[in-house]
């Protein structure tokens, strides 16, 4: 017999297509204050990812930025499509534990329309380019129907301890 004659006959895991908090916490390094996803609404693996920001009032930045007119910085919007995209990518990663993805380059971002308290940001990440440790992608931030801001971000895929600075590796070598 064949394995389509039975699919059940093989066990695979199904393929999520959503992810809680507690998944994306799972995946990523980041913390607050700079844990910039909430959810993750879809999944297409190594292919496309689409998370969600839901934006307070209670987030740190607002405090600076501005005074009496709070505004997400735009540059932070670029890094909740950097963070969707690590998640999207780390999900494919055996041994993640042992690795980061590091934000190494934008190109093209432009800056549509502002992000404010109240907001529900929604990332939308497409990979572009995925080879080996390092990959492409086309983020895009709406909020309802209206694009926020759109940049295409580069990454790496490296080994935690290559990522450490030389000062931290040097001291936990002489403790040992």
């Amino acid at each position: 017999m064949s394995d389509t004659a039975h699919p059940t006959t093989k066990a695979t895991a199904p393929v999520r297509t959503a992810l809680d908090i507690n998944d994306i916490l799972h995946l990523l390094p980041h913390r607050f204050p700079f844990l910039l996803i909430d959810r993750v609404i879809d999944l297409v693996p190594a292919k496309r990812i689409v998370a969600i920001k839901n934006v307070t009032i209670n987030e740190p930045f607002f405090a600076g930025h501005f005074p009496g007119a709070p505004i997400m910085p735009g540059v932070l919007v670029v890094e909740a499509m950097a963070q969707a995209g690590g998640v999207l990518l780390l999900a494919e990663v055996k041994d993640r534990d042992s690795k980061l993805i590091l934000f190494t380059g934008i190109d093209r971002a432009r800056f549509r329309s502002p992000v404010v308290p109240g907001d529900q940001l929604r990332v939308e990440v497409d990979v572009l380019a995925w080879r080996g440790n390092a990959g492409r992608m086309q983020g895009t931030a709406y909020v309802g129907d209206r694009r926020a801001a759109e940049a295409i971000v580069t990454c790496m895929l490296v080994d935690r301890e290559r990522a450490r600075p030389a000062s931290a590796v040097n001291a936990s070598e002489t403790e040992s």
